[in-house]
């Protein structure tokens, strides 16, 4: 018999003790800012129906890019690749009932299957915020002011990190009289970069993404922004909602990078 490998599943990590003090203090200030914004924690299973990201992003992207099975009833069942599906699926569900503007965040691990790299791997945890229920651009000011005060939390400097903002939808000059209300926040680290489109199809309004200054880490750090047909799928009234999704990996590399992790 040959003997088993102590390495683990290719694109996972095991998380020694060591391991954990860093990850408890990522979640930890994640939980703290968003609580104090708030923002209410709430959870699910990782475990989703396949037919919730084929409606949403085609077979092609699902069955290259996800971990799906049949289970032993005969269905097809999906290891969640986002959260933001999950989201409208479980507010839609209670639609009537809940009471808006819903302001919720949730940290789950979520699973990609793609070739690990610096930066990304098959499996991580993702802050994930979301403002449902305000469709005026308070709203975005909102959230981009939560994930800026997170990094400063973690004590990084303005020169450490930059937010680029596009918005397809509108106008350049709405574009900088946002830009002018968040430099009134004291948010001046930004700048309009109109190439900027974020991957999923349901933007419907300002997007953004975080960046890392440091050349030796040049990776989008956090990213997101206004989608307004949330639950489309689901044959649910509409609801304004904006959001973002911050991932542990690059987080981790660039407190790394900047020295900002506790000893």
């Amino acid at each position: 018999m040959s003997k088993l490998s102590t390495e683990p599943y290719k694109g996972v990590q095991d998380f020694y003790p060591e391991d954990m003090v860093v990850q408890n203090h990522i979640f930890d200030v994640w939980r703290r800012v968003a609580e104090k914004f708030g923002y209410v924690e709430y959870s699910a299973s990782p475990l989703e129906p396949t037919e919730l990201y084929t409606e949403k992003s085609g077979d092609e992207i699902v069955n290259q890019q996800t971990f799906t099975f049949i289970d032993r009833g005969g269905r097809s069942v999906t290891l969640r690749p986002e959260m933001t599906p999950t989201l409208a699926r479980m507010v839609a569900a209670r639609r009537r009932e809940l009471k808006f503007p819903l302001r919720w965040y949730s940290i789950p691990n979520l699973f990609r299957y793609e070739k690990p790299q610096r930066g990304r791997r098959r499996e991580h945890y993702q802050l994930n915020v979301d403002l449902l229920g305000i469709a005026d651009t308070s709203a975005d000011l909102e959230v981009i002011t939560l994930a800026y005060e997170i990094m400063k939390e973690f004590g990084a400097k303005d020169e450490l990190f930059e937010f680029r903002l596009n918005f397809p939808t509108g106008s350049i000059d709405e574009l900088k009289d946002f830009q002018a209300k968040l430099a009134e926040k004291g948010i001046k680290n930004t700048k309009t970069d109109e190439t900027l489109a974020r991957g999923q199809a349901y933007y419907t309004g300002i997007v953004f993404e975080m960046f890392d200054t440091d050349p030796a880490n040049p990776r989008a750090l956090c990213g997101g922004g206004r989608y307004d047909n949330l639950l489309e799928l689901f044959d649910a009234d509409p609801v304004p909602a904006v959001g973002f999704g911050w991932g542990d990996i690059t987080l981790r590399d660039f407190l790394e990078t900047h020295g900002l992790l506790p000893k």
